[in-house]
């Protein structure tokens, strides 16, 4: 080999290193980097998240059936015609409020109108044919035979004209009880057939509410009972009544027993087909542990809250402010067991205890035995009936 080519060959393996070792120097350095970067980011204490919270609460609350049920009115038809005809006239307006027995609409009667007159002509024949073999049978020219002929042909005239005004009274239309009238179904000149609706009325005041209930609760109602009821067409009212009838018989097919309860309905803010919700009052009142209804992270392996409370590790002086580091207050994740729910607030059976903290919003941003800050400046609703506007 001769000098020149191991120069050569020298120069290519001290360049092969230099690269080596330049190439090997920057992959080193990200790799150093991208470990600083995570043991950095592993060791950096995570922001405390903003919550607002709750203690857990006390309360004495009634027990109560709830059930869901369907406005009905005391009493609610359409009317319909009678007679087939004409629509002569139209007395009432759409809404009104009418009187029973008020005049509604009436249907053309001019061929039973002439009928009338005839059968008055021949009313008034047969009364002077009775009355004239009357006298001659007192005189003894009449036999009683003729006398009774007379008498049954005055009868039959009269019958004829009794059931000619009915047919005349069929063709008016009346309210058949006091109530509200719905929208009119006939117009003027329209020909109706016998059974044709003219209009809805219902009575609203009272009103009925009819709902179910399960066959285990049959011994705890009894006529009497007061009942409250929220409609969802009426969200600003809670109204109250009490159970009227009871079905004495339990249906075999879903096991439940219908009840109908009694309402004042003077302002007239519930309609027959409206859906509700019914409790049903017993007398047992008793104690529950309660929180606003945001407080529960809802899961399909368990309901749970996050418990509010100070780190283990917190000096005594809890005036001081925490850092991300060191958070005066923590989160800590529990497993808790629900019951009844009313309005914003939720009954807790088991996991809780009276006075414990709870956060009430940001539960998204909480994880077990995180940092957190209390901010009670706009909590949410804690009402047992609530309004619309903090539903």
């Amino acid at each position: 080999m001769t000098l020149a080519k191991q120069l050569f060959n020298r120069r290519m393996l001290w360049m092969l290193l230099g690269c080596l070792l330049v190439f090997g120097g920057i992959f080193g350095f990200k790799l150093f980097g991208k470990y600083m970067m995570n043991q950095f980011m592993d060791n950096m204490p995570l922001p405390s998240a903003t919550v607002t919270t709750a203690r857990v609460a006390q309360q004495r609350w009634q027990t109560t059936l709830s059930a869901v049920g369907s406005v009905r009115a005391i009493n609610g038809v359409n009317v319909t015609t009678q007679a087939q005809g004409e629509v002569k006239a139209i007395y009432f307006e759409s809404g009104q409020q009418v009187e029973k027995g008020t005049l509604l609409a009436e249907l053309s009667a001019n061929p039973e109108t002439a009928q009338i007159e005839v059968l008055e002509a021949e009313r008034r024949l047969a009364e002077r044919d009775y009355q004239r073999i009357s006298v001659l049978y007192k005189k003894g020219v009449a036999t009683l035979r003729e006398l009774d002929q007379a008498k049954a042909a005055q009868d039959q005239v009269l019958a004829n004209l009794s059931v000619q005004r009915a047919t005349i009274r069929e063709r008016s239309i009346t309210a058949p009880f006091s109530g509200q009238l719905g929208i009119r179904q006939i117009d003027l000149g329209q020909n109706v057939a016998p059974g044709d609706a003219v209009v809805s009325l219902q009575q609203l005041q009272p009103i009925y509410v009819d709902f179910s209930l399960a066959e285990q609760d049959f011994s705890r109602v009894k006529l009497g009972q007061k009942i409250s009821l929220a409609a969802a067409a009426v969200p600003e009212e809670t109204f109250r009544g009490r159970i009227s009838a009871i079905d004495p018989a339990i249906d075999p097919r879903n096991r439940t027993f219908l009840l109908q309860a009694t309402l004042e309905n003077a302002e007239r803010k519930l309609r027959p087909g409206m859906f509700t919700e019914v409790s049903v009052e017993v007398e047992k009142f008793r104690t529950v542990l309660v929180v606003p209804r945001t407080a529960i992270s809802y899961a399909p392996y368990g309901n749970a809250v996050f418990v509010i409370r100070k780190p283990d590790t917190q000096e005594a002086d809890s005036s001081a402010k925490g850092d991300a580091q060191n958070p005066e207050w923590i989160a800590v994740k529990r497993f808790v067991k629900t019951g009844e729910e009313r309005g914003d607030m939720i009954e807790i059976t088991q996991g809780l205890e009276a006075g414990e903290q709870v956060a009430t919003s940001g539960l998204l941003k909480l994880r077990n035995e995180g940092g957190v800050i209390i901010n009670n400046d706009n909590p949410p609703p804690e009402q047992l009936s609530p309004q619309p506007d903090n539903r």
